[in-house]
């Protein structure tokens, strides 16, 4: 259904239109309802119109290779979101969900040429949007990652070796340093001093050193076992780290290519106009 110039006139791609263009723009912009939890579009439908927020959210998302949700942005009020179907005549790059009820409104193709007509700036302020959303996917594919190392590692492992990783662990830590000096004074006073005890490993300590010989061998091995562990961790790291950067590089390739579509559509609409104002 149309909407209202004076609803028009709120949004930032608009602002800078007269009364006179804003009601031409009215009488052919388009708007909608939309429900919480409403998908707008999917990726990979085919599109031919824009979307403006006029209030409510919108998050924009995809799905990764393993299933994950990637939530590339939230469109917020005045915020437009869907232009890249719009201009390459392409399939949608993300999917489209109302966060809250919200209210749209729906430019297509000759909409947006009369826009650019009444008014060329228009066309930087979408540019600018398109820029700042390409910023944000740039910083998120700087930072995601596709699973959790430590969380795949965690899911794997057997009792024995979380036992393994706790007495590791514990061998490295200053309360274990200690109580083996506490144990080994004791020992020796006992059988060294006349405490009135019955000393039964005087020195040299035959029973005292068997018993540490045999902590230092369960030790390290307990040690070597939590070392190799954490080698198969680092190289499932190294896997992951080069998927990652595996999937950036062709996301950007490919967002690149969507923008300098975008550019050499602009520049052939500018050329375009300027031979209309000529003329």
């Amino acid at each position: 259904m149309p909407c209202n110039p004076t609803d028009l006139a709120q949004v930032r791609l608009f602002e800078l239109l007269d009364e006179n263009e804003l009601g031409e723009l009215a009488s052919v912009i388009d708007s909608m309802s939309a429900p919480a939890g409403q998908i707008i579009f999917n990726a990979g439908d085919f599109g031919d119109a824009l979307y403006i927020v006029r209030s409510g959210e919108v998050e924009l998302y995809v799905k990764d290779t393993a299933g994950q949700k990637i939530v590339l942005t939230v469109a917020e009020e005045n915020d437009l979101f869907g232009e890249l179907s719009m201009l390459d005549e392409r399939p949608r790059s993300a999917t489209a969900m109302t966060l809250m009820d919200t209210e749209l409104l729906l430019l297509d193709r000759e909409d947006l040429l009369l826009l650019f007509q009444k008014q060329p700036d228009a066309a930087l302020n979408m540019l600018a949007a398109m820029s700042t959303m390409l910023r944000k996917v740039d910083r998120l594919l700087q930072t995601r990652v596709s699973r959790n190392v430590n969380e795949e590692m965690d899911e794997k492992l057997p009792t024995l070796q979380l036992i393994a990783d706790w007495i590791a662990w514990f061998s490295g830590s200053m309360q274990f340093l200690i109580i083996n000096g506490l144990w080994f004074a004791v020992w020796i006073a006992v059988n060294t001093l006349p405490l009135g005890f019955n000393q039964f490993d005087p020195f040299p300590f035959g029973l005292l050193t068997m018993i540490v010989s045999l902590e230092a061998i369960f030790l390290s091995c307990f040690v070597l076992i939590s070392q190799n562990r954490q080698a198969a961790k680092d190289k499932i790291r190294a896997d992951i780290e080069y998927d990652v950067n595996i999937k950036a590089e062709l996301e950007i390739a490919h967002l690149h290519e969507k923008v300098d579509h975008v550019h050499e559509q602009m520049l052939e609409r500018f050329s375009e106009m300027e031979r209309m104002l000529k003329t």
